[in-house]
């Protein structure tokens, strides 16, 4: 069975701000794991985003091969903005309010089984997805992104709703965005000869990578993070009764129980709205639509079980 060479530095970026401000707490037993499977580990505890980010291109300035990430989705996408494509092994050990990539590999919560999967250094390659902005912005992100309510919901779960956890934020935010939401119209396009254009008024339209987003919302069940596509899912607009009466199972099963979904698997689609609304990544804002979303097949050597 493959280990991971222990006699090569590991750098592990700590996001103080991931898990409700809880991932900051966690370096001694993050230190701790390491220093159990005699892995020389050194922890480095960020700042802000900005700071994270500096700190992984010093790191990969220095030749560093092996990073990890101590977070949520949102931490592992700084990461993976940066040395995707580059041949850097990374790991994740989940500590954020969402954690739906670290669920898609397989990766237990608790720090000192996570610290294993490392250690053990198995590692398989994953698609990542790719977002460009008509500005010429491009972005990376793990699981799910999306424009409508669920854009609406990222926006506030950063704000008044930062502070609760996991698919309670979400579910949450989604129920205070969608005070005065009409829908939004979106125009889908995909690229020549996979599917038909789409033309649609929906609460959500969201491109994933992973089977659930949001925490745990089980989306698209079908999806795969290494099969070099992305998984459309879009969810007519309903009422606020209709949505209302959706929230209790989706509490608790993370299903959305409803006809008036639509489900394509694609290469890459293409979203466009008139008003240009918010499209979020990880429950990170990214851009404002048109955004172009394509699979990046492989561009991530991760370790998993």
């Amino acid at each position: 069975m493959p280990q991971l060479d222990s006699s090569q530095s590991t750098k592990v970026f700590v996001n103080p701000l991931a898990g409700r401000g809880g991932a900051g707490s966690n370096i001694a037993a993050v230190r701790a794991a390491f220093a159990y499977h005699n892995i020389l580990a050194e922890a480095i505890k960020a700042a802000s985003a900005t700071d994270f980010v500096e700190q992984v291109r010093n790191a990969k300035a220095q030749g560093c091969r092996t990073m990890v990430a101590v977070g949520g989705d949102g931490t592992l996408q700084l990461l993976a903005n940066e040395v995707a494509g580059s041949g850097v092994l990374v790991g994740v050990i989940p500590a954020g309010s969402g954690n739906d990539f670290a669920a898609a590999l397989g990766i237990p919560k608790n720090i000192e089984k996570a610290v294993a999967v490392i250690a053990k250094g198995n590692t398989r390659e994953v698609d990542l997805a790719c977002a460009r902005f008509a500005t010429g912005e491009q972005r990376l992100y793990l699981g799910g992104g999306g424009t409508g309510l669920d854009a609406e919901a990222a926006r506030l779960a950063s704000g008044h709703f930062r502070m609760w956890p996991g698919r309670i934020r979400y579910l949450a935010s989604a129920i205070a965005a969608l005070r005065g939401f009409r829908g939004v119209e979106v125009q889908v396009e995909f690229p020549a000869g996979e599917s038909a254009r789409i033309n649609k008024n929906v609460l959500l339209a969201v491109v994933l990578n992973t089977p659930t987003f949001g925490g745990g919302l089980r989306l698209a069940p079908e999806a795969r993070i290494d099969d070099g596509r992305v998984d459309l899912v879009l969810v007519e607009m309903l009422s606020k009764f209709d949505v209302l009466t959706l929230l209790p199972r989706l509490l608790i099963s993370g299903e959305l129980n409803t006809q008036k979904i639509w489900h394509v698997k694609a290469s890459g689609v293409k979203l466009s709205a008139a008003d240009e609304p918010w499209f979020q990544g990880d429950g990170e804002l990214l851009g404002h639509a048109p955004v172009e979303v394509t699979a990046w097949p492989g561009a991530l050597r991760i370790f998993a079980p």
